[in-house]
């Protein structure tokens, strides 16, 4: 009796002291639950702020690539060293992107991302790398380039419905990065110490429309309505190192999710 008593004791203890020992499966169960709650990171929908789950998370620069839970909530499993373009889609709605460091990737983000509207034109949802190849390591953003470049320029004919009397129509860079001109130089986007580019170009059907002089989000450039007709062409000339005469140094940079959104115009104070 006195045995059977002692076992029985030591047993308990053994439970006591590892709680997972007889269901293995619950332990490890609890610990997946825990982790998913864990999820800072979150993608909402930026009209009514419910989570949008099944959304594609990406790093495209990185090759990383993630979903999020019903909870519209993610994980960033890897490690963001320098500025990477990271990129959200999913069905129904415009693709959007931001750019994130070594910093903002270590807080939580919230994503508000749009629901599509009539009028709305994706002409690129992909990483673009425009230039030479041959930059160097003080370049902007020289550490994420992973990507091939396409060449100095880029150009994509799509259908375009022509705005209203009563709206723009705007072309909209999600990011830019890698862009190394006087103005990204001001601003400490590059560490070159002394030469620059000329900006990147942006023309539409055959029409020049603006220059890209800083790398960031949600750049935009609107299209002057005479310009536009059915079939369309945007085409992207990326910069020149205006310090180099021996040859052409083209300036290397990338760019996603290019598209055109059709805004009501607002009306004027005077109405």
């Amino acid at each position: 009796m006195r045995n059977a008593i002692r076992i029985l004791a030591i047993l308990f203890l053994l439970i006591a002291i590892h709680p997972g020992y007889c269901d293995g499966g619950t332990l490890s169960g609890n610990v997946k639950t825990d982790a998913a709650k864990s999820k800072q990171n979150q993608v909402v929908d930026s009209d009514n702020g419910s989570p949008v789950g099944g959304a594609r998370v990406s790093i495209p620069g990185m090759g990383y690539n993630t979903n999020t839970d019903s909870d519209g909530r993610f994980d960033i499993d890897t490690d963001v060293k320098r500025k990477s373009i990271m990129s959200v889609e999913k069905e129904g709605y415009r693709p959007f992107s931001i750019t994130i460091d070594e910093t903002t990737s270590k807080k939580p983000l919230k994503l508000g991302i749009s629901q599509s509207q009539s009028g709305d034109i994706v002409i690129e949802s992909s990483l673009c790398h425009l230039g030479d190849d041959i930059y160097a390591d003080t370049s902007a953003n020289a550490g994420e380039f992973k990507t091939k470049a396409v060449g100095p320029f880029y150009t994509n004919r799509f259908k375009c419905q022509r705005p209203k009397m009563n709206e723009d129509a705007i072309l909209i860079f999600g990011s830019i990065i890698g862009l190394d001109t006087k103005r990204a130089k001001e601003l400490g986007q590059n560490k070159i110490s002394q030469v620059y580019a000329s900006p990147t170009e942006v023309y539409f059907n055959g029409n020049k429309i603006g220059e890209l002089h800083i790398n960031g989000d949600n750049q935009e450039i609107m299209i002057p309505p005479q310009l536009i007709t059915e079939d369309a062409e945007v085409t992207i000339k990326t910069g020149r190192n205006l310090f180099q005469q021996a040859y052409i140094d083209y300036d290397d940079m990338e760019f996603m999710n290019l598209r055109i959104e059709l805004r009501e115009r607002p009306l004027s104070a005077g109405f």
